[in-house]
C-alpha cells in the first residue's frame, strides 16, 4: 500500500497524506458500489486495502459522516459523493484524475485487470471518468 501511496504522491505532486486519503475514498467509493465479489477480489489482493475502507467507514460512522458537508456529499453519493470528497481535500481536477488511475492501475496490478475491469463496468459513468 505504501508503494501505491508514494506513487501518487509522486505523479500528484501532492504529501502523502493527502495520498493516502485519496486512496481510501476511491477504494471505499469502490467497496460500496461495485459488485461484492469482485471488490473483495480486489481488497484481498491489496495488502492494507480492506483495513483501509473498514477504518474509514467506521470513521465515517462515528463522526456523523463529516459533519454537514461531509453529509451533503454522502448523501449525493456515488461517483459524484467521492469525487467531492476527493476536491474536499484541497486536489484539482488533474489530480484528482492521477490519483483516481493509479489507484486503479495499482489494483489492476495486484488484482488482475480482469477484476478492475469488473468493477469499474459495473458502476455507471465510472468509465467515462476514469
Amino acid at each position: 500500500m505504501h508503494d501505491l501511496i508514494a506513487r501518487i504522491a509522486a505523479k500528484a505532486g501532492i504529501s502523502e497524506g493527502i495520498a493516502q486519503q485519496g486512496v481510501a475514498i476511491i477504494l471505499s467509493f469502490l467497496a460500496k458500489e461495485g459488485p461484492e465479489s469482485q471488490v473483495g477480489k480486489l481488497l484481498d489482493a491489496i495488502p492494507g486495502a480492506r483495513a483501509m475502507v473498514e477504518a474509514r467507514n467506521e470513521s465515517d460512522s462515528g463522526s456523523g459522516g463529516g459533519g454537514l458537508l461531509g453529509g451533503l456529499l454522502g448523501s449525493a453519493g456515488g461517483m459524484m459523493g467521492a469525487f467531492g470528497e476527493l476536491k474536499g481535500l484541497g486536489l484539482e481536477m488533474g489530480e484528482v484524475q492521477t490519483v483516481a488511475k493509479e489507484t486503479l492501475d495499482y489494483s489492476k496490478e495486484q488484482a488482475g485487470d480482469e477484476t478492475v475491469d469488473d468493477i469499474i463496468s459495473s458502476i455507471p459513468g465510472l468509465s467515462q471518468f476514469i
